[in-house]
């Protein structure tokens, strides 16, 4: 509080006002910060688009030597509310990858659906489609 009698701040008031001070500095920054890693994401993403788009559809002999997944889990909180306070609720979404090893002996992970990562084991072999990074059918032989 104010001290009438000192015309000072109180040590709680001044750490308050560094406080405010210091987000009314940093958050700009952080904002900058994060909509440039949007952007970055953004761009990236638009990139490898063309760059598939680019490349000529190619089919190939190959076998399947691996299957992945990878799940991420997010927390999100209840009602909007950023401090938890009606708690949270989680979600969670799979990503589904296969690896390919062509006649050369090169390998390829390519991202798959998940009906596509269902029908396919490894050990398989057939001819593989492609354009750049992005996977388009497999046929078994």
């Amino acid at each position: 509080m104010f001290c009438a009698q000192s015309n000072h701040w109180t040590k709680d008031e001044e750490e308050v006002s560094y406080m405010f001070m210091l987000f009314e500095f940093m958050f700009p920054i952080i904002f900058v910060m994060v909509f440039g890693m949007i952007i970055f994401q953004f761009v990236t993403g638009i990139g490898t688009w063309h760059k598939n788009n680019q490349s000529p559809r190619l089919s190939v002999s190959a076998t399947i030597v691996a299957k992945r997944e990878n799940i991420t889990h997010h927390s999100h909180a209840n009602a909007g509310d950023l401090s938890g306070t009606h708690g949270y609720h989680s979600t969670s979404s799979t990503s589904y990858y296969v690896t390919f090893q062509v006649e050369s002996g090169d390998r390829m992970e390519l991202s798959v659906s998940g009906r596509e990562y269902g029908m396919l084991a490894e050990g398989d072999i057939g001819k593989l489609t492609f354009q750049g990074t992005r996977y388009l059918s497999f046929e078994r032989v």
